[in-house]
């Protein structure tokens, strides 16, 4: 049983609300490294108990989704044609369950095979709802990228070709953006029962082609999958109350491709044109098929955030900083980076752009109160995969691992007054290791290109593992994911990815111990920019253009558009 002692009845004002505690009785089975979290989340952001975060429980279906697969850790061979072609066609078997609702959620529309196989899970859909009373509900949410918005119309069509014209589903695209915020999170959630999320994009030159990206998501089944459909429906509340504005409902009247200089820009569209209503509807528990919790579901905290659209509360954030300052033994991580976007070829962060400070400063506790060990992959800089252009993707901010393992070293500094050089080089020695991503050593593919990571997971104590889709560096993007408190389900997650990652990356002279140590002094963060002044807004708006990536069909952007922003967007 969950009860809350916040109402649901002050609508965007959730953040002038004090919260009331949250209490969720699933939280008796979670590990202390849960616990961390939920007590977190429980007194801070009650308002958000099932929108944002929840205890729940899930099985997790097979080892963790890998692109490439893992056994190009232990080879030095560039990956095969087709080489994982099996991660679309997964995406097609979870969707095509759907009998009632699917939500699919990603930050640019699918294109190559992820749009073949999204179309041919929509006929099967369509094909087995012919005797249903009513449609299947199909959203699709993406972002609307600074200078680059989802073309709805176009996706649409995509979408539907081939599909019957009697078909039995009712299906909707739709994009947001609110000032340097937009939707991030990567999930196909079907019936509240199947679930997959994590970092993957939906880019066929990014992940099936040559010089791949490494990236992770998670299937799963069970209870969890329910949240992915709740964390959506804000996102389409903020794009229907944006719409059915008077400046929205005269944007809903131009082409996608008309270009706006306005800071929030929401899209829809609707299939079939006239029986679809405008909006899609809000999902809840009671509108799927019920069914018995799955043998071998363990405890699942779902993470999300969306960014601004919430003026304040950020409850991933929270969690994760309440999982790093749970951790008694180690902390590993696999991420595309740390710090922030350089602006190219220097290591000159983009003006606005800072540190996670929050983030490292729990890893400077860990280490310096509880001596627990560190380890961190990141991406190579400048890691572009697909033969595509260094505007197209660019895995890597630009930042050496020293330079991470520096920043981190200063939060202690900059926490512990009393700490000594002597001391803080003797746990650079013995509790942070951080090194760039390889295979079998070597950190290129043979043609010389670096190997990029774009995974978003890290491990508390072998314990307890989070999959989703947030970075660490500084973005406020909506983002979601799920944490497994299960020690043996980690364990596997340690053995399928971890062990095999970290054998073939790690090397010690990615972080030189001296080299850090000199390093402490160096200020890393971007030029404080005024915000509030045309020169700041300028080199924002700049910035914010250096910063953007996107791929996929370019029929299905829109390019012409201009932008003024008030904080700095990543898309990666």
């Amino acid at each position: 049983m969950v009860l809350c002692g916040v109402l649901d009845c002050f609508g965007d004002n959730s953040d002038a609300i004090v919260d009331a505690l949250a209490q969720d009785s699933s939280a008796e089975k979670l590990s202390y490294v849960g616990k961390s979290c939920y007590k977190i989340l429980q007194t801070k952001h009650a308002w958000h108990h099932h929108k944002l975060w929840n205890v729940t429980s899930g099985k997790t279906i097979g080892s963790l989704h890998q692109t490439p697969k893992p056994t190009i850790f232990s080879s030095t061979d560039a990956p095969e044609d087709g080489h994982d072609d099996w991660f679309p066609e997964k995406m097609f078997a979870i969707m095509s369950r759907t009998t009632v609702w699917c939500d699919v959620m990603s930050l640019g529309p699918p294109d190559g095979i992820f749009l073949t196989k999204f179309n041919e899970a929509l006929k099967t859909i369509a094909e087995n709802a012919k005797d249903s009373e009513k449609p299947v509900i199909v959203r699709f949410l993406m972002g609307n990228i600074v200078g680059m918005p989802t073309n709805c119309n176009s996706l649409v069509t995509e979408l539907t070709k081939g599909l019957p014209d009697d078909a039995n589903i009712q299906l909707w695209v739709g994009a947001w953006r609110k000032g340097a915020s937009w939707n991030h999170a990567k999930l196909i959630a079907a019936d509240g029962r199947y679930l997959h999320t994590g970092g993957h994009n939906l880019w066929d030159a990014h992940y099936l082609k040559n010089n791949p990206v490494h990236d992770l998501s998670i299937e799963m089944e069970g209870r969890v999958a329910h949240d992915g459909h709740l964390y959506a429906n804000a996102q389409w509340q903020f794009i229907e109350k944006k719409q059915s504005t008077c400046g929205g409902q005269m944007v809903d009247h131009l082409p996608d491709s008309v270009p706006l200089i306005w800071k929030t820009r929401v899209t829809v569209s609707e299939y079939p044109p006239i029986k679809a209503a405008e909006f899609p509807p809000m999902y809840s528990t009671g509108l799927v098929p019920t069914y018995d919790k799955p043998e071998g579901s363990v405890p699942v905290l779902s993470l999300g955030r969306y960014g601004s659209l919430t003026i304040q509360h950020r409850p991933a954030d929270d969690a994760f900083i309440a999982m790093f300052d749970s951790a008694k033994k180690i902390i590993r991580m696999s991420l595309q980076d740390l710090g922030p976007v350089c602006i190219p070829k220097t290591k000159v962060a983009l003006p606005g752009c800072t540190w996670p400070k929050p983030y490292l400063d729990a890893l400077a506790r860990a280490i310096w109160l509880r001596e627990v060990d560190v380890e961190i992959v990141v991406s190579n800089p400048g890691s572009i995969p697909g033969g595509l252009t260094p505007l197209e993707a660019n895995y890597g901010n630009g930042w050496s691992c020293v330079d991470c393992a520096a920043e981190i070293i200063k939060r202690i500094k900059k926490q512990f007054r009393d700490a000594d050089d002597v001391t803080l080089r003797k746990k650079v020695e013995e509790n942070l290791r951080i090194c760039f991503i390889r295979h079998d050593g070597k950190n290129t593919y043979d043609d010389g290109k670096s190997i990029g990571n774009h995974s978003k997971f890290f491990i508390i104590d072998d314990i307890a593992a989070y999959t989703g889709s947030q970075n660490l560096y500084v973005c406020d993007l909506a983002e979601w994911g799920v944490v497994v408190d299960d020690e043996t389900e980690t364990q596997k997650m340690l053995e399928d990815f971890w062990n095999p990652l970290w054998k073939s990356s790690y090397t010690e002279t990615d972080c030189d111990v001296q080299e850090v140590m000199d390093g402490l002094d160096i200020d890393r963060d971007g030029e404080v920019v005024n915000a509030f002044s045309a020169d700041g807004r300028k080199k924002m708006d700049e910035a914010a253009k250096m910063t953007m990536l996107a791929s996929g069909e370019k029929d299905m952007y829109d390019t012409c558009e201009e932008s003024t922003h008030s904080a700095i967007p990543v898309a990666e």
